[in-house]
């Protein structure tokens, strides 16, 4: 038996449109007009006139307005977040090794000087977001954060408060309210007076990625980013209701997001899909639209033969996140190798990694999990080499350097070793 489309999307999942002429007019136009340029397409996209650079005593009264409660919950979830960075930072260290008597090599770990972070702040105001980017710079030892977000109509200060206050917890040290393309090109360009970003990081629309993508070179970029997605790993054992729940809470986030059950029960798969329009109509407007069309349009339910083959379609697939709802969790853990995020048992859930649990959320879409991980602080460290060369270890080391170097017709690489060769040895005789 092969694996079965029990429910199949009805259209393929959407593909951004081509963006690339219209993106880049529009970063010429801020990189040439500057400051001037990025008020007036704020003015004109976002209908924002305030203050674009938050002085701190707006920041303060932003803060003030918090309710404790929320302020409480921010706390929670960035001391897990911090504390996961930290543990990432720790896993790698400065490395040195003598690799011949005389031949000594090593590595550094550079924070890179500037970031900058974009907070989307559309539909939804992501004081996950704010976390997940600010915190994991902070914590790879980056020495200067900026941070942008789109205003938003009602804010008193153009962004929420929550998230200027979640901001300023996790250690941005300079805060934008500016969205869009001009947010990007704003910490890309080094605008009101912000140090030009060496890495730009977060999540955003098809305009902010599709800005990220043209810049990338001349800065970097943690990825470039699609719709959300997230693919559920179900066998019998598990409860069809909570399944139903996973997929349509992640379809909320628009419908462009796919979402898929892989499965080795058409019990399961049956009951699955008769609950996910059921859960979807209970949310609220806009969620509940955008989950109705993600699932209808989207959603995939797929009938495997075994867990083997399950682990297999999941691979293949690649999601952002993969959530396990199976027996046997760590043969899962151990034989999958394909996701942004992987979630074991049906006590977790993908929003616990959204929001709170401290791994990062900003993910690899759209496939790209076959060749990449997530946002971490690795992304903000530069892992750089050096080596120190003594007369003990010249003689052989020049030697075949200088023979390799001919061979490919480098005659001025061979010199070099040539040189040292005889210079450095005879100095030291």
């Amino acid at each position: 038996m092969t694996e079965t489309h029990f429910k199949k999307g009805a259209l393929k999942a959407a593909e951004a449109a081509d963006l690339s002429a219209s993106v880049s007019a529009i970063l010429t136009e801020l990189e040439a007009g500057g400051e001037a340029a990025a008020r007036r397409l704020s003015r004109d996209l976002d209908g924002y006139d305030g203050d674009i650079v938050l002085s701190q005593e707006a920041i303060a009264a932003a803060c003030a307005r918090v309710p404790q409660a929320l302020k409480d919950d921010i706390a929670y979830a960035h001391e897990n977040i911090s504390r996961f960075a930290q543990a990432q930072r720790d896993s790698i260290t400065e490395t040195e090794i003598e690799l011949r008597p005389g031949l000594t090599a090593g590595q550094r770990l550079i924070p890179v000087q500037a970031a900058g972070c974009y907070i989307p702040g559309g539909r939804y105001s992501h004081i996950a977001s704010a976390m997940m980017t600010v915190t994991t710079a902070r914590v790879a030892g980056v020495p200067h954060i900026a941070a942008v977000s789109p205003p938003r109509a009602g804010a008193v200060a153009g962004i929420p408060d929550a998230i200027l206050y979640t901001l300023h917890r996790c250690g941005a040290d300079r805060i934008l309210a500016l969205g869009g393309v001009q947010g990007i090109a704003a910490m890309a360009f080094g605008l009101f007076d912000l140090p030009r970003a060496d890495i730009l990081v977060g999540p955003g629309n098809q305009y902010v990625a599709e800005a990220k993508r043209l810049l990338f070179g001349r800065v970097g970029i943690d990825m470039v980013a699609g719709p959300t997605d997230s693919l559920v790993v179900a066998d019998s054992t598990a409860d069809p209701l909570t399944v139903a729940w996973d997929l349509i809470g992640q379809a909320e986030h628009g419908a462009n997001s796919p979402v898929w059950l892989i499965t080795d029960s058409a019990v399961l798969a049956t009951e699955v899909a008769r609950l996910a329009p059921l859960c979807a109509a209970e949310l609220p407007q806009p969620n509940r639209a955008a989950a109705e069309s993600a699932w209808a349009g989207l959603g995939e339910i797929i009938l495997c033969e075994n867990r083997d083959q399950m682990a297999a379609q999941a691979d293949l697939i690649a999601p952002e996140h993969l959530h396990v709802q199976a027996a046997d969790l760590d043969w899962w853990k151990s034989r999958l190798t394909a996701y942004g995020s992987l979630f074991l048992g049906a006590e977790s859930t993908v929003a616990f990694g959204d929001k709170a649990a401290g791994t990062n959320h900003v993910l690899p879409t759209s496939g790209a999990a076959r060749y990449t991980g997530g946002l971490s602080v690795h992304k903000f460290l530069k892992t750089v080499t050096w080596q120190r060369v003594t007369a003990e270890a010249l003689p052989r080391l020049a030697a075949v350097t200088a023979n390799i170097s001919r061979f490919e017709g480098m005659e001025g690489h061979a010199r070099t070793a040539d040189l040292r060769l005889e210079k450095y040895t005879f100095q030291s005789s």
